[in-house]
């Protein structure tokens, strides 16, 4: 088997809304995303001949993707008062809401379903939201 990988940055800030910890409070994070694709055999197209794909075009997704979220406020759906959201985006803050609370293992199974929903191979994603501490998505084989 053939394993790809490429990574790619963002920073944005988010809380875990229901969280008793220091993590329930507002902060950032520099996140780091790897992801992995995978293949059993190579292209024999003309272009990406003896390649599993174009590393440009799995690069180039995988930084759309993270700039989707680049110094934003992620939030969880209804997490926030809806004075608080309306306050917030009265000051014109970005913010990004999505419908899970967003941990590192969430975050991880968001940008593999991305990445498979554009017709990547993807074999997994980990998101790390420090230097030492990642989360891997990985759907488990079907053998």
């Amino acid at each position: 088997m053939y394993i790809l990988e490429t990574e790619q940055a963002f920073d944005s800030a988010h809380f875990l809304n229901g969280y008793e910890g220091k993590c329930r409070n507002l902060h950032g994070h520099r996140w780091r995303i790897v992801a992995r694709i995978a293949a059993d055999s190579l292209s024999t197209e003309r272009q990406t001949r003896d390649m599993v794909i174009d590393f440009g075009d799995f690069k180039d997704a995988l930084k759309e993707l993270t700039e989707e979220l680049d110094h934003c406020l992620i939030i969880e759906t209804d997490s926030l008062k809806p004075k608080t959201l309306e306050a917030l985006r009265e000051e014109d803050f970005r913010i990004v809401e999505l419908p899970f609370r967003p941990t590192a293992e969430q975050l991880s199974r968001y940008f593999y379903m991305q990445l498979k929903a554009r017709s990547f191979p993807v074999y997994s994603v980990s998101v790390y939201e420090t230097p030492n501490n990642c989360a891997t998505y990985q759907e488990r084989s079907m053998v």
